[in-house]
């Protein structure tokens, strides 16, 4: 799921490919670039330095913001907030594929909500593990396209740097990522990120068997999960962005594949009921691709 996501994003940002046009400004035509982004989405055009600072002091915002209203218990408030934020990217991403088929301007816009609004109310407010991963799959990509524009080489690998650093801090020092995830389950009763069941040996045993007898279980079983939190979806979907919108579609290959077997490695080695940080791993994996996408595109 994690490499497929990695892939829907890289269409979507392609979808949404920067163009230039010519306007007027004090009576000289000038070029402007314009990231033709839906719903009055464009990001403005500022430094990327100046970008950079603005997402972190942004994302301090939002841990502050979602910490204090977890604290106030206003469980519905979050739930709506999230619910807007899905219709908005799920649109998105959406209309950058039915683009490709529908060449009127507005049309893939309006039948984009359409569709996104369906999927976020059953996804908020019914619990379908199938309709939760599956809106995940397009959710991510939806949110990087916003802040691909926003960053250059230089700035992502610093961003995923502090990241990674928040990461480890707040799963193996404070706790705060695993409080935050089972208030998203327990209390929300929706999480922002993957959920992956898995079986151990006996379990496996058992389903085998009940195969092989083409029979069913005669009991139910309760399988382990496997959770992957949004940021660790996003970051690398806006990492490969960036270079692909720098080196092109090979080296953010590279890029996507790099992160993809470094979270690999990291469910290989995980040890059941851990909580592990995802970030410092990925953005490793990240930071080798990188420098392999250089190497690839200076042959």
């Amino acid at each position: 799921m994690f490499l497929v996501t990695q892939l829907i994003g890289l269409a979507v940002i392609y979808s949404y490919t920067p163009i230039i046009q010519q306007v007027e400004i004090n009576g000289t035509l000038q070029n402007i670039t314009v990231n033709p982004l839906p719903y009055g989405l464009e990001p403005p055009e500022v430094e990327k330095e100046i970008s950079l600072l603005s997402i972190i002091f942004a994302f301090i915002i939002a841990v502050f913001f979602v910490f204090l209203l977890t604290k106030l218990k206003a469980a519905l408030f979050i739930r709506l907030w999230f619910f807007v934020v899905v219709i908005i990217v799920l649109a998105i991403t959406f209309n950058a594929l039915l683009s490709w088929f529908i060449s009127y301007k507005f049309y893939p816009e309006i039948i984009s909500l359409l569709i996104a609004l369906p999927l976020a109310i059953y996804k908020i407010f019914k619990r379908n593990l199938i309709v939760h991963n599956i809106t995940e799959l397009l959710i991510y990509p939806g949110i990087a396209v916003v802040f691909v524009p926003l960053l250059n080489t230089w700035t992502i690998i610093t961003l995923l740097i502090i990241i990674s650093v928040y990461d480890i801090w707040a799963v193996w020092h404070s706790g705060f990522m695993q409080k935050m995830a089972k208030y998203q389950i327990n209390e929300l009763k929706l999480f922002a990120g993957f959920f992956v069941p898995y079986l151990n040996k006996k379990q496996r045993e058992l389903v085998r068997e009940a195969k092989a007898k083409k029979s069913k279980l005669k009991k139910s079983m309760k399988v382990n999960l496997a959770i992957l939190g949004g940021g660790d979806v996003v970051f690398p979907i806006i990492t490969a962005g960036v270079i692909f919108r720098t080196l092109g579609l090979l080296p953010a290959l590279i890029v996507s594949l790099c992160a993809t077997i470094s979270l690999f490695i990291l469910f290989v080695f995980a040890k059941k009921g851990k909580f592990y940080p995802a970030m410092p791993f990925i953005t490793a994996g990240l930071l080798v691709g990188i420098g392999l996408a250089y190497l690839v595109s200076f042959i």
